[in-house]
Formats: C-alpha cells, sequence, structure tokens
C-alpha cells in the first residue's frame, strides 16, 4: 500500500476499521469473539490502559472463554481503542490508518456502494468460501472502474472500498463477520503484495 504498511498489519487494519461506528448488537458480539480470537484486547476508556484483556487463557466447561459481565456491548461505545499486544505505538499506528480509510469511505458515493454490497452478499450467499475472495474483488474493480472513488492513492481507495464492502455485508448479516475478515485478509495481503 505505502509506507504504513510497515507499521500496520492486515489483520489489525481490518478489525479496527470493523470497530469503528455504532453498529448493532449482534455485529458487536461477533466483531468482540472474533477479537478474543485474534487475541486482540480493548481499552474501553480509550486512557491507554488495557482494561480487559480478551485472552486470560481460562475456558469454561463447555469450551469458550469466561464472560465478564462488565464488559457489555453498551461498554464499548461510545469509544473503543484497540490495544495490540500492550503496543500502544502500533495500536494508535492502526487506529490513525483506519480512520483514515474510514475518511476514505464516507467519500464515496452511496448508491453505488449499497449496489455492490447487494452485489456481494447475494454472491457470497450462494457460493462456497474459496470464491469469496473472488466475489469481493470482482466488486471493488466494478466499483472502482465506475471512477466513484475520491481523488487519492488508488492503493488506500481500494482498500477503503473493500473494507466498507465487508463491513456493510457484516452489518446486514453478522454471522458472516468471522468468515468475510477472513476473506478481507486474503484480499489486502494479496494487494499489500503487489
Amino acid at each position: 500500500m505505502d509506507h504504513l504498511t510497515n507499521r500496520v498489519t492486515a489483520s489489525e487494519l481490518i478489525f479496527a476499521f470493523l470497530q469503528e461506528g455504532h453498529e448493532s448488537a449482534g455485529y458487536m458480539k461477533e466483531l468482540h469473539s472474533l477479537g478474543e480470537q485474534l487475541k486482540f484486547s480493548w481499552d474501553i476508556n480509550s486512557n491507554g490502559h488495557d482494561t480487559h484483556n480478551l485472552d486470560n487463557g481460562e475456558l469454561e466447561t463447555d469450551g469458550y472463554h469466561p464472560s465478564n459481565i462488565g464488559l457489555s456491548m453498551q461498554d464499548l461505545h461510545p469509544i473503543v481503542d484497540l490495544q495490540i499486544r500492550g503496543n500502544h505505538e502500533q495500536a494508535a499506528a492502526v487506529l490513525e490508518v483506519a480512520r483514515a480509510l474510514g475518511e476514505i469511505a464516507a467519500q464515496f458515493e452511496d448508491r453505488i456502494v449499497t449496489e455492490a454490497t447487494r452485489n456481494l452478499s447475494n454472491n457470497i450467499s450462494t457460493s462456497p468460501l474459496q470464491k469469496w475472495k473472488d466475489y469481493l474483488a470482482f466488486e471493488v474493480e466494478r466499483v472502482m472502474m465506475r471512477g466513484v472513488g475520491p481523488d487519492l492513492p488508488q492503493e488506500r481507495v481500494i482498500i477503503a472500498l473493500a473494507l466498507t464492502l465487508v463491513k456493510r455485508v457484516c452489518v446486514q448479516t453478522p454471522q458472516r463477520l468471522r468468515n468475510l475478515f477472513h476473506t478481507a485478509l486474503q484480499y489486502i495481503n494479496a494487494a499489500w503484495a503487489l
């Protein structure tokens, strides 16, 4: 992408982008579950102190991590900051890039992005997981060919568009979040490799 790729990993960037905004409780629950799997932690108070490490190593008898009543979905609003393995500089860099991509995403024409979101959702709902990256790439390419992105470095616009499509599909169908996260990760890693 550019010099920022040296400071930010794709998984951290995708996760940070997906957590921006105030989405449905089902979406936030899936995102929180994904954060647990990825071993990210939440800084609920946005003060740089890790108030809830998502991986304390304990499991309940049902195989899941123990729940923390104090960490409800409402606790994640209005500000949730990602803390990456205790590295506050890395977390700040990830959040900076995610917010910049969010600003780019806000400039896309809603009608066109809505159509691309609908197409992506329809295509992945009837296809095997292995094809999802191809459908994501196709929709991003189709939107980019229409020239609807802002006049910025193309790599950033493409990543912002891909993450916007993924997030919109996930907001509509939160149960797809985990698989679409991995699809976006494949897509972005391939884009960064170019």
